[in-house]
């Protein structure tokens, strides 16, 4: 693959598509437009959606990295790959209800800008790929634990209707 090749690509995957030019607050938009692949992999069961899961983390890394040595700086706020894992993070074994999907995005949305302890650590002291996207990979951590005991432990997050086909 050409070096052209390899910015173009990455730049396409860090921006998921252009997203993270959308202004103001790219990282919310790039987690607005992350709603839709949720819904499409929680359809897939949750083995799928963590298998997905896993290899978009695998690949954010990656493109974060190749994108990195192409520019200057660290994390601009149009990369916004780390929000798209972070949020599949945080919405893990989850139902899929409106409330999940809003109570979800907020609490990910504040964890990622407040950055409290231990994820602006992170976010500052470590660099690369795997630095810009390891913060919001331990926001949605957090989120889901809270979303967790939410779930397990009220009705705030709605149920789920199963459909048993006969």
């Amino acid at each position: 693959m050409s070096l052209f090749n390899a910015k173009k690509i990455s730049t396409s995957i860090v921006t998921y598509f252009g997203i993270g030019y959308l202004k103001p607050a790219p990282g919310t938009w790039g987690t607005l437009f992350t709603i839709p692949l949720w819904y499409f992999l929680s359809q897939l069961g949750p083995v799928v959606y963590m298998a997905v899961t896993f290899l978009l983390i695998v690949v954010a890394i990656a493109a974060c990295e190749i994108y990195e040595k192409h520019i200057e700086g660290h994390d601009h706020s149009h990369v916004v790959i780390d929000e798209v894992v972070g949020y599949l993070i945080t919405m893990t074994w989850l139902p899929f209800t409106w409330q999940a999907c809003v109570l979800g995005f907020f609490l990910f949305r504040i964890l990622d800008i407040a950055k409290p302890f231990p994820i602006g650590y992170l976010d500052r002291k470590v660099g690369g790929g795997f630095g810009v996207v390891v913060d919001d990979l331990v926001a949605g951590a957090i989120a889901n634990i809270v979303l967790q005991l939410v779930y397990t432990n009220t009705s705030w997050l709605g149920s789920q209707i199963m459909v048993i086909s006969q």
